[in-house]
């Protein structure tokens, strides 16, 4: 876009950039708008006393996005384990034998993990994860199951595996199934995740499987994060808990979510 363009115009076709991409590095609108990065910050101070985007380190997103400190994977396991464990058995129950998996990192995926293995009726099944622990998790299925990890880079907090070179086994494969954590699902932002590197391995995991399974507990519903992983309609269903809100549960299922919410098991 040419600089010459009025300010309120250029502001208007960035803050509409930032809605769609849902976080613009300065460096990308500065190129995209043919202006300098301190015009881009400007006009970036400009949207944000507006009250229509939000400032973070390097760039912007949409007003609302919900920036915030990354809880570990052995925090995230201590919270709503019930609701973790049902919606883990009912992604687990959806897996066939002789088929193959992209299992994501998260807390509820490693519960899918342990429900997996659980399954005695499972055979020849080839999962491939980039989580460590969900590798582990799998070790004792082995030789019913066929357990590959993508390689990558080892993120201590969620013991997952990320860029450089995360993605390159999954370049290369076309799974039946993949089942997927977020932190956040959102009927105007999609499924997003607090964390970038993640949110990659999480996008090419979307793109690499025949069906895509979101597994998330109600916590997450209506919240929305930095790294975008996927529109609505891109997911096939979503398996959550009963906690979920009606609205919610209605505003998702209007946006063309298939959403299935499933009861704790009685101890």
């Amino acid at each position: 876009m040419p600089v010459a363009d009025s300010a309120p115009l250029r502001r208007e076709r960035m803050a509409a950039s930032i809605a769609r991409r849902g976080f613009a590095r300065v460096t990308d609108l500065a190129r995209e708008l043919g202006v300098s990065e301190v015009t881009v910050r400007t006009d970036l101070a400009a949207l944000e006393s507006d009250g229509r985007i939000a400032r973070v380190h390097g760039g912007a997103m949409p007003k609302g996005l919900v920036a915030e400190r990354e809880s570990s994977l052995e925090q995230s396991r201590a919270r709503l384990t019930r609701a973790k464990e049902a919606i883990a058995a009912a992604a687990a129950a959806e897996v066939r034998s002789g088929k193959s998996v992209l299992l994501d990192v998260g807390s509820t995926t490693l519960a899918v993990a342990h429900a997996l293995v659980a399954r005695a009726d499972l055979s020849e099944l080839v999962v491939v994860t980039n989580g460590l622990a969900i590798a582990l998790a799998l070790e004792p299925a082995i030789p019913r199951f066929t357990v590959v990890v993508t390689g990558g880079t080892v993120r201590s907090l969620q013991h997952s595996l990320v860029n450089p070179l995360a993605t390159t086994l999954l370049d290369d494969v076309r799974a039946d199934l993949a089942i997927l954590g977020a932190t956040g699902v959102h009927v105007e932002h999609g499924v997003t995740n607090v964390n970038l590197p993640e949110a990659e391995i999480k996008r090419r995991m979307v793109a690499s499987a025949a069906r895509r399974l979101l597994v998330a507990d109600s916590s997450k519903i209506g919240q929305a994060h930095l790294g975008r992983v996927a529109h609505l309609d891109e997911i096939d269903e979503l398996i959550t808990d009963t906690g979920l809100d009606e609205g919610d549960a209605t505003a998702l299922a209007v946006a063309g979510l298939r959403v299935r919410a499933v009861s704790p098991r009685r101890r």
